[in-house]
């Protein structure tokens, strides 16, 4: 099994990688591939996955705090 990995894009959406899946609150899966970029604006036609709609309307650059400072 590959490690899940999380990866915070710059204005954009959270690119997830590894063995995963994405279920939805009734517990129905969707259907993945090795990477997927998951909707974090909320403008996306194709939720949870990204489409590239936050473009030029959507703003957030995150960077993770060193865990001494938490």
């Amino acid at each position: 099994m590959s490690k899940v990995q999380i990866k915070v894009m710059d204005n954009g959406s959270l690119r997830v990688s590894g063995d995963f899946e994405v279920i939805d609150a009734e517990g129905n899966v969707f259907p993945t591939k090795e990477v997927v970029s998951l909707c974090r604006c909320g403008k996306s036609a194709r939720k949870p996955y990204c489409d590239g709609s936050h473009r030029g309307v959507f703003e957030s650059v995150e960077r993770a705090v060193p865990a001494e400072e938490q």
